[in-house]
């Protein structure tokens, strides 16, 4: 006697994926040396390898299910990106990121479409769909190249904010794009369609984390693991709000991640760490999902057209943009070379080239098929480029200096909280000694951070534009508004 169930075999197969893309993604990036193969084409290869093409261990062909799956893996994805973008980050970037995420999308998406219309035997419309598919960057893989690839604080701060906010504006341009096939949209139609998708995701996103955030600040759950689950809930609230709205539930997201993360500092640890592996695990299952419903032997009768647009989205479409968008910003030549390269394709353009599959047009597949092979070559371009030339560059490529002092200290649990604060031209502290200033009751500055130094100050440490300072003060709002206050040379209360 033997019970068995339907989902068993499922369950082994799938074990087997995730375990064989985990430990085939260690062996590489062990023995791989300075030529970093982005784990990304693993977990797609693997995909291939168990799907209808390769062994047939998993049939999969629904389109539709592989688009909804996909999008609650990149709901969390977006989560755990918006918690880990710094308020310095947007301070650093807000406009050149802001710019990239908006209008560098749509000169990415233009200048791909005319290249694919050269190259390819399709109508104009088509042209245009794969543009906008392929437009954007993918935070998936930006966030996780970020993880093993120190880059110079500006252009990781750029890269972090494009990334995670620039999906909403391809998304856009590709339902745009699929309705025109239906019908003709008017310009005031698609600027009506463009301004709710952004503004009412934005706003609600920042609504329903604000609420959550008021809520969590007056209510103790008790049980630390519930944090994270409840922020999970959250960003689903925020996601199916806007979308019924008619809004980005994926600009929603963001906002969402980056409000609680700025804002809820002190459950900060238990919730990034849960959201970190879940984004971990969410991208793992999206890529073999992905590599699941492609069809291998479909890829050779694009891959010449395909070679010729990958080459003209990373070596023309990409730069131009990030030219554009960092015009008059101070960006040197290096530094937009960065971010040329470190604007990785990866699971959004594949996910978004499912919806001409599902809504059924005439060149569906002949979409999927180049945009798949497209995010390939672009992926594996630039993924084992990015570390060889940061090095020639001149950047360094280590960590900054104050990564482990801040995570080496845990506040949760207790009524402090540590704080991150950069010193700009802006605020009158900078070029003033501590002994000049002295700090408010209940503030403790634990470090200086200084290029590749870390200080521990004293009376005569001069504060210098550019520094960090790691902040110790009692969590409550009295104590930050007192730390803004001194750090603005304002008169702060008792």
């Amino acid at each position: 006697m033997q019970l068995t169930l339907e989902v068993d075999g499922l369950l082994l197969v799938g074990a087997v994926l995730a375990l064989s893309a985990v430990l085939v993604s260690g062996v590489v990036t062990r023995f791989s040396g300075r030529l970093q193969i982005p784990g990304a084409l693993l977990f797609l290869g693997l995909g291939m390898l168990f799907g209808d093409d390769g062994l047939a261990l998993i049939r999969l062909d629904d389109p539709q299910l592989v688009q909804n799956l996909s999008v609650v893996a990149l709901l969390f994805i977006l989560l755990e990106g918006g918690m880990t973008t710094k308020p310095t980050d947007l301070r650093l970037a807000a406009l050149p990121g802001l710019l990239l995420a908006t209008l560098g999308v749509v000169l990415t998406a233009g200048v791909t479409a005319v290249g694919v219309w050269l190259l390819l035997d399709v109508d104009l419309l088509t042209a245009a769909l794969i543009g906008a598919v392929v437009g954007s960057t993918d935070a998936a893989a930006v966030f996780a190249m970020m993880r093993t690839t120190p880059l110079p604080r500006r252009v990781a701060a750029l890269l972090r904010v494009e990334s995670g906010s620039n999906d909403p504006i391809a998304v856009m341009l590709t339902v745009g794009l699929l309705a025109t096939f239906a019908q003709s949209p008017s310009p005031g139609q698609w600027a009506v369609f463009a301004l709710v998708q952004l503004l009412g995701g934005a706003a609600i996103g920042g609504a329903v984390a604000m609420t959550a955030v008021g809520v969590l600040r007056r209510v103790e759950l008790g049980i630390e693991g519930l944090y994270p689950i409840t922020i999970g809930a959250v960003g689903a609230l925020a996601y199916g709000l806007a979308a019924s709205a008619g809004a980005s539930g994926f600009v929603a997201v963001y906002v969402t991640g980056a409000l609680v993360g700025a804002l809820l500092p002190r459950q900060r640890r238990v919730i990034l760490g849960f959201h970190e592996a879940f984004a971990n695990a969410a991208e793992i299952g999206l890529f073999l999902l992905l590599g699941l419903l492609v069809f291998p032997s479909e890829l050779p009768g694009v891959a010449l057209a395909a070679l010729l647009v990958a080459a003209i989205l990373t070596l023309v479409a990409r730069p131009l943009a990030v030219i554009v968008c960092t015009l008059w910003q101070g960006y040197s030549w290096r530094e937009r070379t960065v971010l040329s390269i470190g604007g990785f394709k990866g699971a959004v353009p594949i996910v978004l080239a499912t919806f001409p599959l599902t809504a059924g047009i005439d060149d569906a597949d002949l979409v999927f098929n180049v945009v798949f092979f497209v995010v390939l070559v672009s992926v594996l371009a630039q993924g084992s480029t990015l570390l060889p030339a940061v090095e020639v560059l001149g950047f360094r490529t280590f960590p900054p200096s104050w990564a482990p002092v801040a995570q080496a200290l845990p506040v949760e649990g207790i009524e402090v909280d540590l704080i991150e604060l950069q010193v700009t031209e802006h605020l009158e502290i900078a070029g003033r000694r501590l002994a000049e200033i002295p700090t408010p009751p209940g503030t403790v500055i634990t470090a200086v951070i200084r290029q590749d130094r870390v200080i521990v100050p004293d009376g005569s440490t001069r504060f210098e534009v550019g520094d960090v300072l790691l902040v110790t003060v009692q969590s409550t709002a009295k104590a930050m508004r007192r730390l803004t206050a001194w750090a603005r040379a304002e008169r702060w209360t008792q």
